[in-house]
């Protein structure tokens, strides 16, 4: 089964004047992330969540938007089936994936500011959900994280309905006790779960403020599902987020607070639930909304940041890993379209991490993590408005020759031809040129795909033209 992955409400986007300075960052092996595909979604579309929702072993994606939410089944390329839509009476804010009934099929479970309840939606194995089941919250809540509080078999959550966090034990068929509320940090707007003193209960961190004053909060678990009062920690900037890792290998959980001023602030953990000094680093423009994983699998966690700048190009920031609780400065990875709210999970089968990003206006979009492989443009679809020819380029990033298996382009319009032959030396580039030339009036779809030696999984850049 696929990891569950975090969840992101809605926030607006902050933008401002990018500030690119890339010097003396380098892009690690397996992490080159590109823009690839983007899936159509309803407007509005926001929080999102992950996993295999039909057990065919590929990324699928929920995502809260304006009215309901939709379920987009990955097709293990890195592009999503036609979104299923599911209409919702309550005014919903949050998602997260988890079994809540523990027969082994991913479900959904949602936040509800009105009316006061948290919702699940069980899952059928096939991607497909039943009827919602819902629990009632002491007051609306805006947030939900999965977790086990009393660590007997069952998933519990912890939601923020202020002015509690609150966590809600599971009762094993999809439906919750209780809540045991908690006040002693009461401005909080968003949280992660995380044992932060090694007592192997599960503990919640939360991030909030309160006109100008900023806080981030450990709230201790007691292993039956209350929580100690907050030991809290002042911060310097307003924080729009939190996630959690151990950044520095001593283990002990280390926290991310993501701001909407500056970028990111590090505070490592001292085992106790308490921090040493926040370290700050900038982002290349404003958004909040961080993630702490592994994105290049070398065993020290980086961290994700999607930023929006002010008539600049849109993507996400990377602030890689040293292991010794320091980061990189910020790599900018383009989008290509405004930045949505991240989720991370292996969207083509390639055992690689991958970014889906939900986004309002724009969709679904897709960032592949293309290894040593560099296309340019790094951004898709590839658009064509009347018939003609693009080029791309092709460049091997590595310390080694890239095999070439194939360059072929699919869908009836679309054809290819390139210069890069069997092999491409490493440090150089080869062109692909992509022609659209369709027969008759109409929208029009098709891929570029290069099999290769970077992976035993094809890279591909979606296709998409109109001819009148």
């Amino acid at each position: 089964m696929a990891r569950p992955c975090s969840v992101y409400p809605r926030r607006a986007l902050f933008v401002a004047v990018a500030i690119l300075c890339l010097v003396g960052v380098s892009i690690p092996a397996w992490a080159q992330f590109e823009t690839r595909a983007t899936a159509a979604l309803p407007p509005g579309a926001f929080s999102i969540a992950g996993g295999d929702f039909n057990h065919d072993g590929f990324f699928d994606i929920v995502v809260i938007d304006d009215n309901g939410f939709t379920v987009s089944l990955g097709k293990g390329d890195g592009t999503f089936r036609k979104a299923v839509y599911y209409a919702t009476p309550q005014l919903t804010y949050s998602v997260a994936v988890g079994d809540f009934n523990n027969d082994g099929n991913l479900d959904i479970v949602f936040a509800n500011l009105d009316p006061s309840t948290v919702t699940v939606y069980l899952g059928n194995g096939d991607g497909t959900f039943q009827a919602p089941v819902s629990s009632n919250t002491t007051e609306g809540s805006y947030f939900v994280a999965v977790g086990n509080f009393n660590n007997d078999k069952n998933l519990d959550i912890a939601i923020i309905d202020p002015p509690y966090i609150s966590v809600l034990l599971g009762n094993g068929d999809g439906t919750f006790q209780a809540p045991s509320d908690n006040d002693s940090f009461p401005d909080a707007v968003w949280l992660a779960v995380g044992d932060f003193n090694n007592d192997h209960n599960l503990d919640v961190i939360a991030a909030g403020y309160s006109g100008s004053s900023y806080n981030v909060g450990v709230l201790l678990g007691n292993g039956n599902g209350t929580l100690a009062d907050s030991i809290t920690t002042p911060l310097e900037y307003q924080p729009a987020s939190v996630a959690v890792g151990d950044l520095n290998g001593d283990g002990n959980l280390d926290a991310v607070v993501g701001d909407y001023l500056t970028g990111i602030n590090v505070l490592l953990g001292n085992g106790n639930g308490t921090f040493q000094p926040a370290v700050n680093y900038e982002a290349t423009g404003l958004s909040g909304y961080v993630m702490v994983d592994d994105l290049n699998r070398d065993g020290k966690p980086d961290v994700l940041l999607p930023t929006a700048v002010a008539e600049g190009p849109a993507g996400v920031d990377i602030f890689w890993g040293i292991g010794n609780g320091a980061l990189r400065q910020a790599q900018f990875l383009r989008t290509g379209k405004d930045t949505g709210l991240p989720v991370v999970g292996d969207l083509n089968g390639d055992g690689l991490p991958d970014i889906a990003l939900a986004n309002g206006e724009a969709g679904a979009i897709t960032m592949l993590n293309t290894g040593v492989v560099r296309f340019s443009p790094t951004t898709a679809p590839l658009s064509f408005s009347s018939p003609g020819e693009q080029g791309l380029r092709l460049a091997n990033n590595g310390t080694g020759p890239l095999s070439i298996s194939s360059i072929t382009a699919s869908g009836a319009a679309f054809e290819v031809r390139d210069t890069c032959g069997r092999s491409i030396q490493a440090g150089t580039s080869c062109d692909i040129n992509v022609f659209f030339r369709p027969e008759g009036a109409g929208p029009y779809t098709g891929l570029v795909t290069l099999r290769d030696s970077a992976s035993d999984k094809p890279q591909f850049i979606q296709l998409s033209g109109s001819a009148n």
